[in-house]
């Protein structure tokens, strides 16, 4: 993190990257002074609302970050910026977002937790379009022009007013991860799962945090054993209302590769659920995308798997991801950053932040996170060095079947033998 003072001062001259968040009411000009350098500017948590038209100077700028800032419109002042592609305004007060306000370059478009009612038809222009970040707005339609967005693979619609999911939407060649829960068009569920009192729970320490809340190890007098208790931060989280995750969660039922849900919290601090607590020794499989990889999971250097290895992995996740489907549930986040495994191979499918309820005469949502499952194989796969192995080439081939652009040529979970 940097400061005015630094800035003002002439000290950061030639950085490539640029923090600031200190209350500011106005763009600091002094900014631009760096536009021979600058590709990565973040002024989130600010009071910002507005934008200078001089920010066009800024011509090597890729990423740019303002959330939790005071903006109510979508600034036009990036259109001259051609490099730029990803733009952030998550968590202001946006409203309007006027047509062709947005430079052809964006690849990542983050505009989550404001209150847009209305997408402009130019979105559409946006064919580089990958990464998109609705969630949390009023949005009511998403516009017919989008079907032009054929490189979009990520696209985050929960908690909005959307009525109905274009079937063109599900037809696009690469969209893989989808969520769109806590909408009209979204299948709701009640879950009849037992309730525990939070008073019955010993709090312990903190196992881990996502974007929707904490998970804890604690005790529970009633089971007589340790459990892990998830603690959902609020109502709305980065995919869309807690209240559908925890619904999802006590939805998926009983499975190998599933952690099991014993119980609705009651009482206590908030929203929160009672999980089977799964053993130290398992760790995520992935880690999350990177600024550079957009859409695809990153991973430690120097992780390498067997084939076998990785064919376990395929097996499970496929098992898993079938018996969601048979339910009519997506899980819209299918990624290794949300696999737990052990030294044995063994793994659990977790994180049901994005997941959404769909009908299940619709093939359209499974073919979709068919594709999901064929970046996963094709990320793993090239952790892999076996490639004159049998197993290797198997699953080679089912990657490609899985992320075939004519999504009626893909296969769907129960189709696929492993």
């Amino acid at each position: 993190m940097h400061t005015l003072k630094e800035l003002r001062s002439g000290r950061l001259k030639g950085i490539k990257r640029l923090s600031i968040s200190e209350d500011l009411t106005s763009f600091p000009i002094e900014i631009l002074d760096l536009a021979d350098t600058l590709e990565i500017l973040d002024l989130s948590g600010n009071q910002l609302f507005s934008l200078p038209p001089e920010i066009k100077r800024l011509t090597k700028l890729k990423i740019a970050f303002f959330a939790n800032n005071r903006f109510t419109h979508v600034p036009s002042v990036f259109k001259a910026c051609e490099n730029l592609y990803m733009l952030g305004f998550k968590a202001n007060q946006i409203e309007v977002f006027d047509e062709d306000v947005l430079p052809l370059s964006i690849s990542w478009l983050v505009l989550t937790d404001n209150k847009i009612k209305v997408l402009p038809a130019s979105m559409g222009k946006l064919t580089k379009l990958q990464k998109c970040a609705l969630a949390g707005n009023q949005i009511e339609k998403i516009p017919d022009s989008m079907a032009a967005c054929t490189k979009l693979e990520l696209l985050r619609l929960s908690a909005n007013n959307i009525k109905e999911i274009p079937l063109w939407l599900l037809e696009l060649p690469r969209l893989s991860w989808l969520a769109f829960s806590g909408n009209p068009c979204s299948r709701s569920t009640e879950s009849t799962l037992a309730e525990t009192a939070y008073s019955d729970l010993e709090i312990k320490e903190l196992l881990g945090e996502g974007a929707s809340g904490k998970i804890f190890r604690a005790h529970s007098k009633e089971l007589g054993k340790e459990v892990a208790v998830k603690l959902f931060k609020g109502e709305v989280t980065s995919d869309g209302y807690a209240k559908d995750e925890m619904n999802a969660y006590m939805s998926t039922g009983e499975h190998e590769h599933l952690i099991k849900v014993l119980a609705k919290i009651d009482g206590g601090k908030g929203l929160g659920l009672l999980l089977e607590l799964i053993p130290s020794r398992y760790k995520n499989l992935g880690h999350p995308p990177s600024l550079e990889s957009c859409t695809r999971d990153t991973f430690e250097e120097g992780k390498a798997l067997s084939v076998k290895a990785v064919y376990k992995i395929a097996k499970a996740i496929l098992s898993a991801s079938s018996h969601l489907h048979s339910i009519g549930l997506m899980h819209g986040d299918l990624y290794a950053h949300n696999i737990l495994i052990d030294e044995d191979h063994h793994c659990y499918l977790g994180d049901f932040g994005a997941a959404s309820f769909y009908d299940v005469d619709t093939a359209g949502y499974e073919k979709v996170e068919i594709r999901a499952f064929g970046c996963l194989l094709d990320d793993l796969l090239q952790l892999c060095s076996d490639e004159e192995d049998e197993y290797y080439q198997c699953l080679k081939a089912l990657r490609d079947r899985c992320m075939h652009e004519d999504t009626a040529s893909r296969p769907l979970f129960s189709e696929i033998v492993l």
